[in-house]
């Protein structure tokens, strides 16, 4: 069988590893978003449904249809998204 994705419009921001990229995600988050300024380029850590997760520098966040967080690769989200 194969099924088809139905249309649902998310709400997403992209981490681009900076101070102000940081805010902007503590502001779409909510719950303050680790960052590990450590690591070149700096990688994020978010609580999702499954757990903790890495987000790298230039992965999307994306806001679910449950009000649930998740990173994205760049490449998945282009093939998946586009802006409306």
């Amino acid at each position: 069988m194969f099924f088809k994705k139905k249309p649902v419009i998310v709400e997403a921001i992209r981490w681009l590893g900076t101070v102000k990229s940081l805010c902007e995600m503590e502001t779409f988050l909510g719950d303050g978003p680790q960052v590990d300024f450590t690591e070149n380029p700096p990688p994020m850590f978010i609580e999702t449904l499954e757990g903790r997760m890495r987000a790298e520098t230039g992965d999307w966040i994306i806001k679910g249809v449950r009000d649930e967080f998740y990173p994205c690769k760049p490449d998945i989200f282009e093939i998946t998204y586009e802006a409306v």
